[in-house]
């Protein structure tokens, strides 16, 4: 990764790192890169309901027609929603503005392939260069060159019939009663509305985007509130989204959370069980619980392991030809329906196993036993410098040492936040507790 763009994309703080002057020259470098395979790029856009997002839209649109590109307006969407419309509307490429689950001062950009898949590295480093260098001696065409906008209106619809089509149980979901936390973000309307199509009861939570509670106590990030409305509407299933709904956890009857270790858990095993994980195998990340590898090697399904980030995730599939891949965080990618991980259609995936097996969501989870995990985010402004002192390697050796074979450690630099993530797993909480605070010791005063 290059100095601009990270795991997902361009991110930072709206007018402080992510101004609308680098929008607009991501949007030339973007057309003129997109030039050299596409003689007229058509570039689609979409955006989550941040504030900033009108702005970054238009400076990024302006980069992109000032080189000839014309645009595809699809307004507030899902992430993974542009992924697919690319495909469908056969764009150049697709571009979300979105900082997915992060707080409403931030946003990103992240461009999609013609094909839906994110931008290969090479891409995005010729685009970073391009920036970089200046794109002041780019191509500017003039009079019936300049790159035209139009606005689709049907795209959300063609992205909810998507989703239905790929709900394959039977019958549909008649009778059954799911609460949906949009989080205030990009799924607000279009994650109620595939629930309705498909006959369930809805009852939509942090479902009024005002610009600035995207994200804001809720969404996948903060399951409990809609823990709570499960309980209270008697519902069969809790579904939260992130910001831009690339994630989905859920919450059984019994309002306990379910997070996307055990969705895979159950989407596998089912997957297996009627002869469709072919392989039969699934990619998850180091950040996976124990508890994942353990139910499903029982079942004889090999787990391969990658970085954190879904793009790494994607990367493992198609290396290993996994079809079912994801994360704990809920970025769960169905290689046979979608090119990225799309929290509507993994929800939808998720209802399909309950449908066809006749199981509460609660029954299912007990597929997997979770072992002790805890997390601890600590904020760092330069987390490489902070993970290479000598302490802070030893620190983290020892906690392994300490926690064995059925133990695991791992502390890494956010991609997509100035903060250090330390993880710590195994079977006894206290033992967890105390490498933790070692680990974090040694980081504070690294630090200093």
């Amino acid at each position: 990764m290059g100095t601009l763009f990270g795991t997902d994309g361009v991110r930072g703080i709206v007018n402080d790192e992510l101004t609308p002057e680098l929008a607009y020259k991501l949007g030339r470098a973007g057309s003129y890169v997109l030039a050299q395979e596409f003689a007229h790029p058509r570039i689609l856009v979409g955006k989550d309901t941040r504030v900033s997002g009108d702005m970054l839209e238009a400076a990024l649109i302006a980069g992109f027609c000032s080189v000839g590109a014309s645009v595809l307006k699809v307004g507030v969407i899902p992430t993974p929603a542009v992924a697919y419309l690319t495909r469908r509307y056969q764009a150049s490429s697709g571009v979300v503005i979105s900082a997915s689950h992060n707080p409403m001062e931030y946003n990103g950009i992240k461009f999609f392939s013609s094909t839906g898949y994110k931008l290969p590295d090479e891409v995005e480093d010729e685009i970073e260069r391009l920036v970089l260098d200046g794109v002041d001696a780019l191509p500017r065409p003039t009079g019936n060159d300049v790159g035209r906008v139009y606005e689709v209106a049907e795209a959300e619809k063609n992205y909810i019939d998507y989703l239905v089509g790929c709900f394959e149980a039977s019958p549909n979901l008649n009778g059954m009663t799911v609460v949906v936390d949009c989080a205030n973000g990009a799924a607000y309307n279009t994650a109620p509305q595939v629930w309705r199509e498909l006959g369930a009861r809805v009852i939509p939570i942090f479902a009024h985007p005002n610009g600035i509670n995207i994200n804001d106590r809720c969404g996948s990030t903060y399951p409990d509130m809609l823990c709570r409305a499960v309980l209270e509407h008697k519902a069969d299933l809790g579904i939260a989204h992130d910001g831009d709904a690339d994630r989905v956890i859920a919450v059984d009857e019994r309002g306990n959370v379910v997070d996307g270790d055990a969705i895979m858990v159950i989407c596998a095993l089912h997957l297996q069980r009627n002869r469709r994980l072919n392989p039969n195998k699934i990619v998850a990340t180091v950040m996976s619980n124990i508890g994942l590898d353990i139910a499903l090697r029982r079942e004889n399904i090999q787990v391969e392991h990658c970085q954190v980030g879904d793009r790494y995730v994607l990367e493992k599939m198609k290396e290993t030809g996994a079809r079912l891949g994801g994360e704990q965080s809920g970025h769960i990618i169905f290689l046979d329906h979608a090119t990225t991980g799309d929290g509507l259609l993994s929800a939808l995936k998720l209802a399909e196993v309950m449908r066809t097996t006749g199981l509460p969501l609660s029954e299912l989870a007990r597929e997997m036993e979770s072992l002790p995990q805890i997390l601890v985010n600590i904020d760092l402004k330069d987390k490489e410098a902070v993970l290479s002192n000598q302490a802070v390697k030893e620190a983290i050796s020892k906690a392994e040492e300490r926690l064995g074979e059925w133990g695991k450690v791992l502390v890494r630099p956010s991609g997509t936040e100035p903060k250090v993530r330390i993880m710590a797993q195994g079977r006894d909480k206290s033992l967890l507790e105390e490498v933790v605070d070692d680990i974090r010791n040694a980081i504070l005063l690294a630090q200093k």
